[in-house]
């Protein structure tokens, strides 16, 4: 601090001048409007003038979703953490190190037990944050873990993917998770309990083509992407336009993909009733 600047705060007249809080402002990424954090935050992170849904973390999708008071999340499980000792532009162990930073969690699906309006649960969320919300062995083993407590508690399993596909650090080891994850949905099933699929933007690659798409309901929120390719390539394959709104939710939802595409807002009623009907000879 420069003398100046000491004199400054020291006198009362001038002290430092007010600073607008550069959060108190959100650009929504659907209609462009700048709408007030505050009032995006009241409205669950969607956008009150255009009804765009923001991408959300772990933290607040399990806030919104779980009653309050009941959740507790399951540890991260521990995997190796280089398996193939893989480096580009940077160390993946670097790479993994800033996410953690940035993120604060340990990679990019967690998993919670708790309850839906009475309904026990294990949900587990996908962060896009986390690296693209990629999938490699520590998201693999987390679906894992999250599908045995699921069976352990006689409960459903419901999941909220969001991801950019397989992670592409891990190479093979990372697509073994499809097969990983199909395994345990079966598992699931055997123990005649629910898997509940919530798609959100956005749900590509490799988790489109396991565990995102072998749910027992498919709910997507409105407007999401939802695919395995990339539209471009899609269209560079076969050289032809993609029609308005492909690979969107309600274009899944129309031609067979979804069972239904949900608001935030009512997310969380759905589900206990998807759940209440899906567990009902169970309980009975």
């Amino acid at each position: 601090m420069t003398w100046l600047n000491s004199v400054r705060n020291a006198l009362s007249f001038g002290g430092k001048k007010p600073q607008t809080d550069e959060n108190l402002w959100h650009k929504c990424k659907g209609c462009g409007q700048m709408v007030f954090t505050k009032e995006l935050e009241e409205n669950l992170h969607v956008c009150p003038r255009c009804d765009h849904h923001e991408r959300i973390g772990p933290k607040l999708r399990i806030r919104f979703t779980l009653d309050e008071g009941s959740c507790a999340e399951l540890p991260p499980p521990e995997v190796p953490q280089d398996p193939l000792k893989f480096r580009d532009t940077k160390r993946y162990t670097d790479r993994l190190k800033t996410a953690r930073a940035d993120n604060g969690e340990r990679d990019a699906l967690v998993n919670a037990r708790g309850t839906i309006l009475g309904h026990p649960v294990v949900l587990g969320v996908q962060d896009f944050g986390f690296m693209g919300g990629s999938m490699g062995l520590a998201v693999g083993e987390a679906f894992v873990r999250g599908v045995e407590e699921a069976i352990r508690l006689g409960c459903p399993y419901v999941i909220f993917t969001a991801a950019g596909g397989a992670r592409m650090q891990e190479g093979i080891l990372s697509l073994m998770q499809m097969p990983r994850s199909t395994v345990a949905i079966q598992m699931l099933h055997d123990a005649g309990l629910p898997y509940v699929v919530v798609m959100t933007d956005p749900t590509t690659g490799g988790v489109t083509a396991s565990y995102a798409m072998l749910g027992d309901v498919q709910i997507a929120e409105p407007n999401a992407l939802i695919g395995f390719a990339g539209q471009r390539v899609i269209e560079q394959t076969i050289r032809e336009k993609l029609p308005e709104g492909f690979q969107r939710s309600e274009y899944l939802l129309e031609h067979g993909m979804l069972d239904m595409v949900v608001h935030r807002s009512e997310m969380r009623e759905r589900l206990a009733t998807v759940i209440g009907y899906l567990t009902a000879s169970k309980a009975a």
